[in-house]
């Protein structure tokens, strides 16, 4: 039985194969055209295989965060906002009505003796300043300057030991899709790190206003009280001062801002040495090319910063450059937006030269420029420059600021006219116009003027 089986299977076995090789000869033997030089059509892909393979960045934040955690530390700021009521009110009931208000944020230790740098709207109107550790050490801190321009300000707390500090970075350097670390004090919470990408640079959040901004844009997560902090690479060096976000609700949406460490640590040492920022300009005004700008004034670039204004006794002038010029390049930084160029400048100090790498009628030339204090500003709608030597001369001053241009209508009723010297401002020397600058126009008490024949006259603000 086994047998018969075993036969019966080799049997079929044997026919199948017969079977197979009959219609293999049967369809061998048609003929098969073949159609010369026919291709199959090729369907471009979007992307592309990457054969030489590099390891990918480590990711690995421990260091950067042990190096720099201990550094960043919680500002309170406790100020006395004042109710607007009559004066013979105040006598009679005293200070009881007027409101304390706290607020907080975060502040980056720099030096080991303890000077700090935070932003200016962290600190302001404060009454008094409280700063608080990773150790929860709390300090009293004393302001040692400030630029609202920059929204920087700088604190000095007293130690007598070697506090951890974090050393200053090369934002230039800085590249988009490199990895960064956010610390600071969020929500009142201690010692916070978020970790995210840079994901632009030069950011200007408003190009209407007149602060020269260059933010670094990054995804880490920022909210309310990490104002002041630190935005660190991966060897923990600072690269920039954590600022502002861009939110709907008020909370983290996707992008903060920094101010960059190159900007920071110039407003520092200007603080430090100077009191005020000095600030190194080219001289020029304009507006950064685009496709609509390049139509209109029928150039090629769409790139770059074209000249509207060469400002009469700045280097500009004094160098060469003309309106109609298109800057490419300051010292080999590409130029393609307003912010590239004002972000750069930030870093420069009057008497530093630069240089400027431009387009004149489609020929490209280089040239040094040195930068200079500027020298007309404005304040509550007056134009102010600084005395030049035959001024000082007709005055009889070493200092002070002229008014160019008189366009504060209550000054004017008061007698104020272009020509006059101003003197003080809340009972502050006036230098230069840099010393103007640095006043909050908000908190103005009272101004002294020079007149042409020598009189001198204060105005008290109410």
């Amino acid at each position: 039985m086994h047998m018969k089986s075993t036969l019966k299977t080799l049997l079929i076995a044997v026919v199948s194969a017969l079977v197979t090789l009959a219609a293999h000869n049967y369809f061998s033997n048609e003929k098969v055209e073949i159609v010369e030089n026919e291709r199959p059509n090729l369907i471009p892909t979007t992307y592309s295989f990457n054969r030489s393979r590099v390891a990918a960045e480590m990711t690995d934040f421990t260091m950067a965060a042990e190096k720099t955690v201990n550094a960043v530390v919680h500002v309170k700021n406790t100020s006395i906002q004042q109710e607007d009521v009559p004066s013979w009110f105040r006598n009679f009931y005293g200070d009881n009505f007027d409101e304390k208000r706290i607020g907080t944020g975060s502040g980056v230790i720099v030096s080991p003796d303890g000077l700090i740098i935070t932003n200016y709207h962290v600190i302001e109107n404060a009454s008094e300043i409280e700063v608080t550790s990773n150790k929860n050490k709390t300090y009293v801190a004393e302001i040692i300057g400030s630029d609202p321009n920059t929204d920087l300000a700088v604190l000095k707390i007293k130690t007598d030991e070697s506090l951890p500090f974090i050393p200053f970075g090369d934002s230039e350097m800085a590249k988009i899709g490199e990895w960064v670390l956010a610390v600071g004090n969020p929500f009142n919470l201690n010692s916070t790190v978020t970790a995210g990408i840079i994901s632009a640079k030069s950011r200007d959040l408003n190009d209407r206003d007149n602060k020269n901004q260059s933010f670094i844009q990054t995804d880490a997560a920022v909210n309310m009280g990490n104002s002041g902090g630190a935005l660190v690479n991966t060897d923990g060096e600072l690269i920039g001062i954590n600022t502002a976000i861009s939110s709907i609700t008020g909370g983290f949406v996707g992008y903060s801002f920094a101010v960059p460490s190159n900007i920071v640590r110039k407003v520092f040492e200007d603080l430090i040495e100077y009191g005020n920022v000095q600030k190194g300009l080219l001289g020029v005004s304009g507006s950064a090319l685009n496709a609509d700008l390049a139509e209109k004034f029928e150039v090629e670039d769409t790139q770059g910063f074209l000249i509207g204004e060469v400002i009469e006794g700045m280097g500009a002038e004094a160098a060469g450059l003309k309106a109609g010029d298109i800057i490419k390049k300051v010292d080999g930084v590409k130029i393609n937006t307003f912010s590239d160029l004002t972000g750069y400048l930030s870093t420069k100090r009057p008497g530093a030269k630069v240089k400027v790498s431009f387009n004149r009628n489609g020929v490209n030339q280089n040239i040094d420029v040195t930068l200079k204090k500027n020298n007309v500003t404005e304040f509550i709608g007056m134009y102010l420059g600084n005395l030049n030597a035959a001024q000082k001369a007709d005055f009889n001053l070493e200092e002070g600021v002229i008014i160019k241009q008189m366009n504060n209508r209550r000054l004017y009723r008061y007698g104020i006219e272009d020509g006059f010297v101003v003197l003080e401002i809340n009972d502050k020397t006036i230098r230069d116009i840099s010393d103007v600058e640095g006043i909050d126009m908000r908190n103005l008490s009272s101004m002294l003027f020079l007149k042409p024949n020598g009189e001198r006259e204060r105005i008290i603000f109410e």
